[in-house]
């Protein structure tokens, strides 16, 4: 598995840098030969992304008043709603034919799941799963049930692309633009938020590698390098 750190990119540069890495494996596969599990980890300026199924009704504000608050808007090709990406927020593109790793795409999801699960709980922060609704979510407080990662995913060919953001310490005031993946009963959180104090990403960053290392075997036995 190949890790790059692509630091802060403008959105639509990483997004054509998916599509080229993502097509190249497809490529690959088409003549039999085993493509490169990539992992992408970056930061975005504040852009707001809607995925295929996602309802332009909530996007909550014109285009005009985005660009006025600095943010960009994408339509795109992965699945879920409309989701937010800014400063502070950790975004994951796993590149990865999961063929090579003997597992299906609900497979993928929970792993890329549990992999933000157990991150987060060596933070002490407790999270989990709700039914009906991917990503990561903190619902100790029935009431104020609130997700702090988004999963959205592209496939094909058992090929992936998208992936995974984590509210690290990210401006939360952004979402206040959206009706975040299409839920208007429940919050957002950030792991600034929940512990009271800044987070050093690049040590998220760091543990969260670790964990898509142990998680991700892969049947052919490389290494992260």
């Amino acid at each position: 598995m190949i890790y790059e750190d692509l630091e802060t990119m403008e959105y639509s540069r990483a997004w054509n840098y998916q599509r080229q890495l993502f097509s190249d494996a497809i490529d690959r596969k088409d003549k039999r030969i085993q493509p490169q599990n990539r992992l992408l980890f970056c930061e975005h300026p504040h852009t707001v992304t809607i995925g295929k199924h996602g309802k332009q009704e909530n996007l909550l504000f014109e285009e005009s008043y985005l660009k006025e608050k600095g943010a960009s808007l994408f339509q795109i090709d992965r699945g879920g709603d409309i989701t937010y990406h800014g400063p502070g927020q950790l975004v994951g593109y796993p590149i990865f034919d999961l063929e090579s790793y003997g597992i299906g795409l609900r497979q993928y999801i929970h792993n890329v799941e549990e992999i933000i699960i157990r991150l987060l709980h060596s933070y002490n922060i407790q999270s989990g799963r709700l039914d009906n609704a991917a990503g990561v979510w903190l619902a100790d407080i029935p009431s104020k049930t609130r997700k702090i990662a988004a999963i959205g995913v592209r496939s094909s060919r058992f090929v992936t692309m998208h992936g995974f953001a984590l509210n690290v310490n990210t401006d939360l005031s952004f979402f206040s633009l959206i009706n975040p993946c299409g839920f208007t009963d429940r919050g957002v959180t950030s792991m600034e938020k929940e512990l009271g104090y800044k987070v050093n990403m690049e040590e998220v960053k760091e543990r969260t590698r670790n964990l898509f290392e142990e998680i991700f075997v892969e049947n052919i036995g490389d290494d992260i390098e």
